[in-house]
């Protein structure tokens, strides 16, 4: 298999995750670099040119609000889940473990 190949195929699987991600990191506030930092310190390096369009979506879908506010020496956007995102984010959480079972099945064999 090509390592271009592999890199779309790891791209793709990804892409759904690091949404769940975000969701649960936006549990708790966080403006754009905090969001990124605590992604990255558990390991999901994501960069900005994903992330801020990626949270702009999330927004403009309900699932987060955001506000502007002076962080000492300028403005950042904060950003945290809403009513909805936290409805989305039980109903994704719910899925990633029902996917995730099914997949161990899978890994160990276990399939009729």
């Amino acid at each position: 298999m090509e390592i271009e190949q592999l890199d779309k195929l790891k791209q793709e699987l990804r892409r759904g995750v690091l949404v769940l991600a975000v969701l649960m990191q936006l549990r708790q506030e966080h403006y754009g670099y905090s969001l990124r930092k605590s992604l990255s310190d558990v390991g999901l390096e994501i960069d900005e040119g994903t992330l801020y369009p990626l949270i702009r979506r999330l927004e403009k879908q309900g699932l987060l609000v955001s506000e502007w506010r002076d962080d000492g020496k300028r403005k950042k956007r904060f950003y945290c889940l809403s009513p909805s995102g936290y409805i989305a984010l039980e109903a994704m959480q719910s899925e990633w473990q029902s996917l995730n079972h099914n997949i161990e099945i899978i890994n160990q064999g276990e399939t009729s």
